[in-house]
């Protein structure tokens, strides 16, 4: 028998979404609804499965998760790129790391549900209303505001695309964009500190490295304008999440709409939680059914391959 687990699903829908019942009947498929965070119970729990798919970064896959799975032959994630699995560990132990497409336009669209949820207070008037009040906030137009953009690739620049339909001022800062390149999407090129300045909304979309982690901390908050807002939709630890809380709370900037945390799932009781000027959303970016269904079908796709003898679309080191 071939067992073969699904993870992190946490909408109950993986088997809705690919034709699970076509591989052999050797093949066992069990998928996981909740999220293991501990690595020895994670471990315990996936010991004789030799296949394992995953959503994302969801769960980790780090060498020591992997060093305790011996029987582990097959690691499928969705998207062709995931910095959560250690894929030199993987292939030294003889594990076939495997990904899926993804989808370009899905968190840029989320991206824009909230900085118009911040600007015109959407959450916050819709509490009021089925609370019986009526209009209690003023919100902000984007049209001839600045629209500040850190990082300027494939996500950063579809944001740029939109924001020009609001008629906003587009700049954009990272440490390798040029003017040049800026200007192909229409946007101009400033400096790191003028980025934080200027924007009246600051969208963040880029990738997490060691040398983006902890990017926008307590001297960037100190910089924006208390009326600015900051949105996140890559990746929570680019931004230092106690100066943010900080930030927040001594309205340094005016409120902040979060996508991604440091620790996802984000605890019950963090502080970010109860933050009247923070719109939050659980890691939504690439929730959507058409993205899933894509994800999902080439996930299986990637299975039967491996059964067949002849991986698709594996990942290298």
């Amino acid at each position: 028998m071939t067992r073969i687990a699904i993870l992190d699903d946490y909408q109950g829908i993986a088997l809705t979404m690919a034709d699970w019942d076509s591989l052999p009947d050797e093949c066992r498929v069990e998928v996981f609804h909740d999220h293991v965070a501990h690595p020895a119970v994670l471990a315990d729990r996936l010991q004789d499965f030799e296949i394992v798919c995953i959503m994302r970064e969801r769960t980790p896959f780090r060498r020591e998760i992997l060093s305790r799975l011996p029987n582990l032959k097959l690691l499928v994630t969705t998207g062709m790129r995931n910095a959560s699995v250690d894929v030199v560990a993987a292939t030294t132990q003889g594990v076939i790391v495997c990904g899926t497409a993804g989808s370009a336009h899905t968190t840029p669209e989320l991206t824009w549900g909230l900085i118009l949820a911040l600007q015109r207070h959407i959450p916050a008037e819709d509490r009021a209303m089925k609370a019986g009040a009526w209009q209690t906030t003023i919100g902000r137009g984007l049209a001839g505001t600045t629209l500040g953009l850190l990082g300027l690739g494939r996500l950063g620049s579809e944001v740029a695309r939109i924001g020009q339909a609001f008629r906003m001022n587009l700049i954009a800062w990272s440490q390798n964009l040029t003017a040049a390149q800026a200007a192909e999407h229409g946007v101009t090129r400033v400096e790191k500190d003028d980025l934080f300045r200027q924007s009246d909304v600051l969208s963040i979309h880029t990738l997490l490295s060691a040398r983006t982690r902890g990017l926008v901390g307590a001297r960037e908050f100190g910089l924006m304008k208390p009326s600015a807002v900051l949105v996140n939709t890559s990746r929570g630890p680019i931004v230092d999440e106690a100066a943010l809380i900080d930030a927040l709370r001594n309205q340094t900037i005016a409120a902040a709409g979060l996508d991604v945390y440091a620790a996802e799932p984000l605890p019950r009781s963090h502080p970010l939680r109860g933050l009247d000027n923070a719109v939050l959303t659980p890691h939504l970016g690439y929730v959507t059914y058409d993205t899933f269904s894509v994800m999902y079908l080439q996930t299986l796709e990637c299975v039967q391959a491996w059964l067949a003898g002849d991986p698709v679309r594996v990942i290298s080191s």
